[in-house]
């Protein structure tokens, strides 16, 4: 009788068997990437109902490619948006690194955080509704928001001992504005958001000065 394989095998892309726990082979790693920022350009392109055979063509790589790395489209949409909020994790503890090297204000790179945040919220608009209508729960890993609240906390501390962070601010409010930016909204309208909100984060000698990030100081 033939050797099915243990559980943990499965088809790598050349149709050869491999073990799950190990690493993706390079091509492998390089066509799930692929997939991946395909399948966003797709849907903000096309909609949530853009079907798996057109991503794959689009992506340039085999139907069975695609099924391997990502058996259903709920699957490919919550890497979609996992790979979204872990870009999101490293954006903000790359601020409070330059913030603590002192290269920039620590509130130049809450507001600036929250400007691109608002942006790349907009660009992945249509792949949240996707992720919305299968179900995907984009709280699902608690790592990335995890790491976003660490970086957020010790650059709200260090703008408030710099005198330009509002001493009341919190992280659940920094979150509670992520949250609520117009992303269905154009970017002209997304700054002036920021411009509205500022007076609710920051101190008004910082305002005086101006912020970095505000639609006056590009």
């Amino acid at each position: 009788m033939m050797n099915q394989g243990s559980s943990s095998d499965k088809l790598g892309e050349g149709g050869v068997m491999e073990n799950q726990s190990r690493p993706l082979r390079a091509d492998a790693a390089r066509n799930r990437s692929k997939i991946i920022a395909t399948a966003r350009a797709e849907i903000a392109a096309h909609g949530a109902g853009v079907g798996m055979d057109e991503i794959a063509q689009a992506a340039g790589v085999a139907v069975g490619t695609l099924y391997r790395h990502f058996p259903t489209k709920t699957d490919l949409v919550a890497a979609v948006m996992a790979q979204y909020v872990d870009a999101a994790a490293d954006d903000c503890e790359a601020s409070l690194r330059r913030a603590r090297q002192r290269q920039t204000r620590p509130v130049d790179e809450v507001v600036g955080y929250l400007n691109r945040v608002g942006e790349s919220s907009a660009d992945h608009f249509a792949v949240k509704a996707a992720a919305r209508n299968l179900g995907v729960d984009p709280h699902g890993d608690t790592t990335a928001e995890t790491r976003i609240r660490a970086a957020l906390a010790a650059l709200i501390a260090l703008g408030q001992a710099a005198g330009d962070i509002r001493e009341d601010v919190t992280v659940d409010d920094v979150f509670l504005l992520l949250t609520t930016l117009p992303i269905d909204r154009p970017a002209e309208t997304r700054r002036r958001w920021i411009d509205l909100v500022l007076p609710g984060i920051t101190t008004a000698a910082t305002l005086q000065r101006g912020v970095a990030g505000g639609s006056d100081n590009p």
